[in-house]
Formats: structure tokens, sequence, C-alpha cells
């Protein structure tokens, strides 16, 4: 019954800017840590950004600091990952992914998965 919607993908050229959205229901998601994965053609599935819900820092992925920022809304339980700077090499599809227990930061810990949007930079 739990389910994760992400939208908010399409193609932009480098250097843009993109924001993904991410609705999740069926449950409350306290001490669940909340965030987003990204999986480009041919590789593995790579940690992004992500938060504790019941409170904290947001953490992110040496790839994606300083030009990626992760937000959320308690109220409508939705989080946002604000990509700024965008290059070529952050082409993928991103998952929103959620946690119950832990930090979040390998996808074999994950217990539920969006099925993704597809965010393409051109050069």
């Amino acid at each position: 019954q739990v389910q994760l919607v992400e939208s908010g993908g399409g193609l932009v050229q480098a250097g843009g800017s993109l924001r993904l959205s991410c609705a999740a229901s069926g449950r409350t998601f306290s001490g669940y840590a909340m965030g987003w994965f990204r999986q480009a053609p041919g590789k593995e599935r790579e940690f992004v950004a992500a938060i504790n819900w019941s409170g904290g820092m947001a953490y992110y992925a040496d790839s994606v600091k300083g030009r990626f920022i992760f937000s959320r809304d308690n109220v409508r339980n939705t989080m946002f990952l604000q990509m700024n700077s965008l290059k070529p090499e952050d082409t993928a599809v991103y998952y929103c992914a959620a946690q119950r227990a832990g930090t979040m930061t390998r996808p074999t810990w994950v217990d539920y998965w969006g099925k993704g949007t597809l965010v393409t930079v051109s050069s």
C-alpha cells in the first residue's frame, strides 16, 4: 500500500537546473530515512541524497554535494531534489526511496521504491 511517486524529470542543458518531487503515501514515515538514488545505463544504482524524516541534517553523495539540495514538506509527505549546475554525467533515472531504519546509503537496504523519473542533461 506504500506508494512513492516521482515527478519533474525531463531534458535540460548543461549548467541548467531541475527540481524533482516525490509524493509518499500509505503510512506515516516517522523514523524512516527518505531520499534519492540514481542509475545511469550500464552502472550500479547509487545514493544521491537523504534525510531522517523525524529530524536531522540532509546528507549527500560526494558527486552531487554543493550542487544538489534536498528538502521536504512534512505536512504533505513530499520530498524534493533541487539539482543545480547540471552536467551530462548527471543523466540517469532518479528513484525516490524509503527505508525503515538506519542511514540511507545502499540500495539493498531500501524498503520501498518509486518507479523512477528520467533526467537527461545535454551538452
